[in-house]
């Protein structure tokens, strides 16, 4: 797979609506607008979409497997509606106490995407909406890249402090995933691959 084709996204705050209280059912999933009109242009020029999420709402009880397979399978055929497809979910179900490998801003399950693709994330974007999206990419070497939805405007306001800014100067910023993917077109990136 040419690494250059490849796009990470986060789900919640990315792809959807966020909540505080988690998305616990097929019900309260509900598509930022223009996200995934957003996935679908990325797939007609022959991008790969691979998401990756923190889901530790199976981890506390607020959901189970199964209600999330419904929830990923309502946002597949929504997407699918509209010519484009995710080609690989991966999500951690633990919660922070659980001190995993996977749970970001840990980098696991980008590791896993790399150890599957066999090929190095350098130069493929990351796009989250909070810190721990920003860390995980950084860490497994992909170029992170923040949007203002979901936590992102308050994770932008983050990025001030002291402690992280200069680890993150020159951090793209968008205001969603449909204005990030504008970007690409605008760049010349997005051009359909004959």
């Amino acid at each position: 797979m040419d690494r250059q084709r490849l796009i990470i996204l986060d789900r919640d705050g990315v792809i959807n609506q966020d909540s505080d209280d988690f998305i616990k059912s097929p019900e309260e999933w509900q598509p930022i607008p223009g996200s995934l009109e957003a996935i679908s242009r990325l797939c007609q020029a022959e991008y790969k979409v691979v998401v990756i999420s923190n889901q530790s709402g199976i981890s506390r009880g607020l959901l189970t497997f199964n209600t999330l397979n419904r929830i990923h399978q309502k946002m597949l055929e929504q997407l699918h509606g509209l010519g484009g497809e995710i080609n690989a979910i991966f999500f951690c179900p633990h919660g922070p106490e659980d001190e995993c490998e996977c749970r970001k801003p840990a980098p696991g399950l980008f590791n896993e995407l790399q150890q599957r693709l066999q090929c190095s994330l350098s130069g493929v974007d990351a796009v989250g909406d909070s810190l721990r999206d920003l860390q995980a990419a950084r860490a497994a070497s992909a170029n992170p890249v923040l949007v203002r939805s979901g936590k992102g405007a308050n994770t932008e306001i983050q990025l001030q402090q002291e402690s992280v800014r200069s680890e993150f100067r020159g951090l793209p910023v968008f205001d969603d995933l449909a204005t990030y993917v504008e970007s690409l077109r605008s760049r010349g990136l997005l051009e359909v691959v004959s």
